[in-house]
């Protein structure tokens, strides 16, 4: 299902093509990097780069009777190059190419995704000052707080993601490293000015200290950020599926012409979307999770750890890549019921200023715990008869002892609430 929906692109980077043309890009570099050092003949290196290619199906066919996925790609490489293939991963070790190809693999990836938060978060500025002034109801525990402005959400979730763009910065610099150091790290048939070299000619730093991989902490890392990223898209979903429910129904994911919602019941237009989307974040997290349980290997390495990762690091990033945009199109086309929040602001008979009174009935000289003990009562009274807050209050002769009835009437203002909106979206938007 999510290979149907995935951007081509994506994918591309984490097809078994892609991955042995990184293969081929990190032995190439070195191959360069031992030329300038006078040990591979200029007409070999010209050969090599001339004639090395590779055919998956015979590197299948190859690793079917060796059992060893680099091998099957060297000497496929080699029945390509001939005699000059004896210079190819000279001094090298397996995870010398793989982590370092990943590294490039994870970079590429890290970049779609990075362009992906960039859209989503200029979608979210634009729906927060097209809300700006749109009030709704604000919740605490599912319950009835005090009024909000709707583009708050908006300019709530454009914040982090601004914060997950900074993260997902320093994760690609971080991840962005190789090493060509041989069997344990130690440089000992490969000398340190061949990493020198054909790192930077990947535009990749070196991994300082290796044993014979690079470090998974970076790979963690990396998937730690992708996993924030998800929990950011189920929160924004969350709360969509939260207020598409029908006896809210204050905004709605977009439903298209010809869709349908059940095989049984007709009328239905369910958050089929954002329920998808609730649920890709759990395999997103349960995956991060598994990339801690790789940084612990046997000694200079073991292989615990290149199993997990072929799920989790492609899965993951194509994951997270799909639902940006999935999360962009349904943001983009929400729709929004100004009316239904006027409306459901009205469901509490004006409970929502309890505050407000207390805090005026303080002002006046009354200690906080008196205070809050005459809002409260009329607060429940005016709950349980389902008759309005203010008009309680009008007709009490312990609230009017202190508070006149234009004081009254001033602290229903619904405007009240939303007079420092322009401060915060000055304070997030600049």
């Amino acid at each position: 299902m999510i290979a149907r929906y995935t951007r081509k692109q994506m994918g591309d980077i984490w097809s078994m093509e892609n991955k042995f043309r990184k293969w081929l890009e990190v032995e190439i570099a070195v191959c360069e990097a031992w030329a300038e050092l006078g040990k591979i003949p200029l007409d070999a290196l010209k050969e090599i780069k001339e004639k090395a290619d590779f055919d998956i199906h015979r590197i299948d066919e190859i690793e079917e009777k060796v059992k060893h996925d680099v091998i099957a790609f060297l000497t496929a490489v080699a029945e390509k190059v001939g005699p000059s293939s004896r210079y190819i991963h000279m001094g090298l070790t397996s995870s010398d190419v793989v982590d370092t190809a990943l590294a490039l693999q994870i970079r590429e990836a890290g970049a779609l995704i990075m362009n992906d938060l960039q859209k989503l978060k200029d979608i979210f500025k634009e729906k927060a000052f097209e809300h700006k002034n749109t009030i709704c109801m604000g919740r605490s525990h599912g319950v009835h707080a005090e009024p909000t402005s709707f583009g708050l959400r908006f300019a709530l979730w454009y914040e982090e993601t601004k914060r997950n763009i900074e993260r997902l910065k320093g994760a690609i610099e971080r991840i962005s490293v190789g090493k060509i150091s041989g069997a344990v790290g130690t440089f000992s048939n490969i000398p340190p000015e061949i990493e020198e070299i054909a790192l930077q000619k990947l535009n990749l730093k070196p991994e300082p200290v290796a044993t014979q991989v690079v470090q998974r902490d970076r790979h963690a890392e990396f998937l730690s950020v992708l996993a924030l990223i998800a929990a950011l898209i189920e929160k924004v979903a969350v709360e969509i599926r939260h207020l598409q429910r029908t006896e809210v129904l204050e905004a709605e994911e977009p439903f298209t012409e010809g869709q349908k919602g059940s095989s049984a019941m007709p009328h239905k237009r369910n958050p089929v979307g954002c329920e998808n989307l609730s649920g890709l974040a759990r395999l997103v997290r349960s995956n991060a999770f598994a990339s801690f349980e790789n940084i612990s290997l046997w000694h200079d390495r073991d292989i615990s750890h290149s199993s997990v990762e072929r799920v989790i690091i492609p899965d993951n990033c194509i994951l997270v890549d799909y639902m940006l945009n999935r999360l962009c199109g349904i943001i983009k086309d929400l729709r929004v019921y100004p009316e239904r929040m006027l409306k459901n602001i009205e469901r509490s008979y004006g409970l929502y200023n309890s505050q407000r009174v207390m805090l005026a009935l303080v002002d006046k000289g009354l200690t906080r715990e008196e205070a809050y003990g005459l809002v409260q009562a009329k607060a429940m009274e005016s709950w349980r008869e389902g008759i309005s807050f203010m008009d309680l209050l009008l007709k009490d002769e312990g609230i009017k002892k202190y508070l006149t009835d234009d004081e009254i009437k001033d602290i229903f203002e619904l405007n009240y609430y939303t007079r420092n909106i322009d401060y915060i979206f000055k304070r997030v938007f600049g």
